[in-house]
Order: structure tokens, then sequence, then C-alpha cells
């Protein structure tokens, strides 16, 4: 029975009893959150001394910042955002070198730090965050003992520099791994002191490590393996078992295991203790990914029509890494241009074949090529292998055989020829699929020797690309890319169909329908046609404005040439185009829609639309 003027709450054995005047405060202070809150209408942040870099250092550090630009103005929402601003500003201050901070937040004219968290107004009006980071400190002492040989520890760490709160961790950070890459593995913080004199404005920092023994990699232990062979698993990482300790060395051994693909998470752990007399074990922990992949593309052009391409992977078909892939595509369905385009290629990769970077396959691959002038079958069968230098630089190379035939307005004709195909490829963009900075380059040689009436002589290309932000990084940028071919020694009508070189469409001059132009020839006394070229060149230049985080417009032109002999003079051509795009960020990548049409050449008129997925380049 429930005594009179309260009530009982039962919690397992304990009770507790509520007085009705305690209850209708409870019911109180719940009650502010069925009032319907007023928006913000003020939010003001001063810094003073009128720092730029400082203000914008507070606006990023603020709490109520960022939940203002959200629209979230719940008033318990805004006091407890406030009130962990105190803490978010003074680190983002001791970040700049200011320890002598004063800071004011004040809701409604009343400090927030004095308002308790269950007594929020019912509505906030107005915020002022007032912020006197007072003078920068400066590093008096600044020093961290002993060093690894050739080591170098950051420049802001140093006596009289602005005594940054990161700069003394970097600086340990610095010193332990240059340790860590001499071999000592266990190097770690045996002492540090940090004194601030405020009178003085100035920070001495005096840290002493404890290098610890020079230590050797021990045994390769494996965890969470199932499909794939431990032996595998320690061929493809390369962790020099018996070798001087090295942090690059662990580092890399990750990097080769989450390169297979075959793994969901990869984590190499040093062992806690050491191994007499100056082994150092280390356990990988993996987890397997699903054997089975597949992917499916598609890519819109009003002229050019529908492509479409699919593939499977098996990334572990026998449980040492193997790679097995099928891919086939299908292009110019729909084209008012040319048929049917379509190929099928099948590899079986091998990683960790020559060494723990080197990877090595078979590809057989067969192609139909139906165009405006003529018609191609073509086969090709080939080894090659890849050899990751870093995760930047990657060099290739193959031997390859190969056969078309096909028909065009002079007859039937046939290729036959083996090929070295050699290629290096240097990735400095900051994101492959919509990169903000960076540069981005490929160049091929593959020299072939003809059979029968095949030409020999030498294929090479070169595809470069250049990226920069204009102001905030990511908002503006310019994008630019150049691609080159060449063929020599090769006459042209004994060069293989398919090393000839073309321009037109979305991988090269959007606005001009693909593989427009080309090299008109004439075959004994029969009629003119259309083949590739010998030489090749094009540009492209983009302007990618981000409007939100989601949706980005483009403007393009794009130019291309072909010559017979050379890059220009007489039996050369040229044409371009130009448009605007809009961009989707989908996150896995920003749909493409591209609307273009030539402005010079005579290969092409009217305006053509690009649907797909990714930058252009």
């Amino acid at each position: 029975m429930l005594p009179t003027g309260g009530y009982q709450v039962i919690a397992g054995r304990n009770r507790v009893r509520v007085r009705a005047a305690a209850l209708a405060a409870l019911v109180a202070i719940l009650g502010v959150a069925a009032v319907p809150a007023r928006a913000l209408d003020r939010l003001d942040i001063a810094v003073a001394g009128g720092s730029e870099a400082l203000t914008e250092a507070v606006n990023q550090a603020s709490m109520v910042r960022s939940l203002q630009a959200q629209g979230q103005t719940d008033p318990q929402d805004l006091l407890a955002a406030a009130r962990s601003d105190y803490a978010r500003i003074l680190a983002a201050m001791y970040a700049r070198g200011h320890y002598s901070v004063e800071i004011s937040i004040m809701i409604d004219g009343r400090e927030a730090a004095v308002i308790p968290a269950l007594e929020a107004p019912r509505a906030i009006s107005a915020i002022r965050i007032a912020v006197d980071p007072g003078l920068p400190f400066r590093f008096g002492l600044a020093r961290v003992q002993p060093l690894a040989t050739g080591t170098e520890l950051p420049q802001a760490f140093r006596s009289g520099a602005v005594a940054e709160s990161g700069a003394v961790s970097a600086a340990v950070n610095t010193a332990i791994t240059a340790w860590r890459e001499a071999g000592h593995a266990k190097a770690v913080v045996a002492r540090d002191e940090v004194l601030a004199d405020h009178a003085a404005r100035r920070i001495d920092a005096d840290v002493r490590l404890d290098p610890g023994p020079r230590l050797r990699f021990g045994r390769l232990e494996i965890l969470g393996e199932a499909r794939m062979r431990e032996a595998r698993i320690r061929k493809i990482a390369g962790l020099p078992e018996g070798g001087t300790f090295s942090e690059t060395a662990l580092r890399r051994a990750e990097t080769r295991l989450r390169r297979t693909g075959i793994f969901a998470s990869v984590a190499l752990t040093e062992a806690e203790r050491i191994t007499a007399p100056d082994l150092l074990g280390v356990t990988a922990t993996v987890v397997e990914q699903k054997p089975r992949r597949y992917a499916l593309g598609v890519e819109v052009a009003s002229l050019d029509g529908v492509s479409l391409s699919a593939s499977w992977l098996h990334r572990n078909l026998l449980g040492g890494g193997e790679r097995l892939g099928v891919k086939g595509d299908v292009t110019n369905l729909g084209s008012g241009q040319s048929g049917v385009d379509y190929g099928l290629e099948v590899t079986l990769d091998r990683p960790a074949t020559l060494s723990a970077d080197t990877t090595a396959g078979v590809v057989l691959s067969y192609s139909r090529q139906d165009e405006i002038d003529y018609r191609l079958d073509a086969v090709g069968f080939g080894l090659r292998f890849s050899q990751v230098f870093s995760e930047r630089l990657t060099a290739r190379a193959g031997l390859t055989y190969d056969y078309s035939e096909g028909r065009d307005p002079g007859g039937r004709f046939f290729f036959r020829n083996l090929s070295l195909p050699i290629g290096v490829t240097w990735d400095k963009r900051d994101v492959a699929n919509n990169p903000t900075k960076g540069f981005y380059l490929d160049a091929t040689a593959k020299p072939f020797a003809g059979l029968g009436t095949t030409g020999s002589g030498l294929r090479a290309t070169v595809d470069a690309r250049a990226y920069r932000s204009l102001g905030e990084p990511g908002r503006l940028v310019v994008a630019a890319r150049v691609q080159a071919g060449s063929v020599f020694g090769s006459e042209l009508l004994k060069t293989p169909r398919d090393d000839l070189f073309f321009s037109g469409g979305g991988g090269t001059v959007r606005g001009q329908p693909y593989r427009s132009l080309g090299v008109a020839v004439t075959r004994g006394l029969g009629p003119q046609f259309l083949i590739g070229g010998r030489y090749f060149l094009a540009g492209s230049l983009e302007l990618r404005a981000r409007v939100s985080d989601r949706v980005g417009v483009v403007g393009f032109v794009d130019w291309g040439s072909i010559g017979l002999d050379g890059f220009g003079g007489a039996f050369s051509g040229s044409h371009a185009g130009a448009g605007l795009g809009l961009r989707y960020d989908t996150g896995l990548g920003p749909i493409r829609v591209d609307v273009a049409a030539p402005i010079s050449g005579s290969t092409g008129n009217g305006v053509q639309v690009y649907v797909g997925l990714g930058q252009s380049f």
C-alpha cells in the first residue's frame, strides 16, 4: 500500500521513497522537453588579438558552432555542448602554444559552467564565446635523448620555437620510431619532465628514452586463417625471420597481406617478451573475406550507346592466394556509329612467386571489334609479372602471343606477333577515384616481333594526370591529363589494328563520336576506309567545383590528334570538344554525368551525354 503523499519504487530488494514535492520537481525538469525549443538567434565567437588562425581554431573546436551549423538548437544539447567547449577550446589553444588562456561562454548572460546540467533553460537566444589566448609560450629547453644515429627531430621542437603541445609528442614519436627502425623494438620513454614558466612564457621539455636491446625478428605465428595455408601466409608477408627488427619491415609485411585482397583485416603484433638471446616473435592475426566477388558496371553515351561490364573473382582458389578472375564486357550497344564490341578475359595470378613483392600470372583473352570500317577477332595468351616497389610505385612485364584476323574494305587481314610489354605506374594521388591533389603517371613500352606478314616495332604510351586544389582542399580542383602514344618501326598496314590509335569518345575527346578520328587509307584499288594512326596525342582540362558535401559541377575541354608519320604535319588531324558535368558522391565514388559538344574538327556534330561511375580521369 502506497504511503500518503508519495509513492515507492521497488528495484530488486531496494526501496526508494519519493515525496510528492520531489516528484513535482522531477516532472517540472523533465517537462522542459515538452516545451517547443526556440531557435538559437545569435552565436558570437570573439578571440582577443584578432588572429585569424586562432579564430579558425576556436571555430573548429566549438561543439556549439557545429550544432548551430547542423540546425540543432535544443537547449539541453546546446548547454551540454557549451560545457564541453571549455576543454575543447583549451586543447586547441594548447596545440598552438597558448597556455595562459581565459575562456568565457555566456548563455543569455549566464556563464555556461555554472548552469547545472539538469537546469537547462527552456529556450536559448544568444551564446557568446570569448577567448583570450594570451601570448604564446616558447620552448626554452627542448631535448629528447638519447637519439638513434641519423635521427632528425621535427623543426617545431627546438629552443625558441612556439611551444605547441603536439610538438613534444611528435618529437618523442619520431625518436622512438627511429630506434625501432634500428632494431630496438622495445624503446620506451624512461623519464619526462615538462615544466611551464608562466612569468617567462616558457616551456622546458626534457625527455629521456630507454632504447632497450637490439632485437631480431623471431618466428611469425599465424592466427585466424581458414582456407589459407600458413606457409603461404609467411611467404606473402615476407617477414625476414632472423633479420634485424625494423618498423618498416613489420608494416610492409602487414601491407603485403592486405594487398592480396584475401583478408578482411590484418594485424601484426609484437610479443611482450623477448626470446633468448635476442628474438622477438610476431603474431599475424587475420580474418579472411568471402572467397568470391562479383562486380557489374554500366556506362551510357547518347551516341556511342551502352557499355556493360561484369567480373567474377575467386580470391583464394587453391589455398595459396591464387586469384582466378573472369572479366567480360559488351560495348556500343545501340550505337549509331558501329556494331557491338565484346571481349572476355581469364586471368590466374599468384602473389609472392619470385619474391614477396612479385606477382606472377597467366592471361587468356578474346575480343571482337565491329567498327565502322572493319571487323576484327583477336586472341591473346601470355605470362605476366608485376613488382611492387612501394605503395606508390609498381612495375610490370610480360611475354604474350597475339593473333588477330578480320576484314576491311580492302579485304581480309591477319596479324601474328610475340611481344614483351613492360610498364611502370607512379601514383601520388590522395584518392584514386576522386583525387584533389597529386599526380598519376603510367608509361608502357611494348616491343613486338611480327610473324609472317606482320611488322615488327615498338609501341609506347604515356598517361599523365595532375590535380591541384585552389583554396580550401577539395572545394575547387583543377585536373589536367595528357595522353600520348606512338608506334615505331612497323608500317601502318602491317601493324595489328588494336595497336593503332583512335581519338573520340569518353576516354579521349568527349563531344566527338567514339573512335571517329583516325587515318583514311586505301588498299589497292579498293575504297577508302578508316583505321587507327601510328601517333596519338590528347589533352583534357577540368575545373571541378564542390557545391555541397555530395554534389559537384565540372567544366571541361578535351582535345585529340591522330597522325600517320608524326604528331603534326599534312598526314595528321585533330578535333576537340567541351561541356559541363554533374557529380554526385555516393561514398564509393562519384556518379558522373557529362554533356559535351564538338568545338573543332569535322568528325561529329550535336550534343552527347555520358553517364558513368567515378571521375573521367
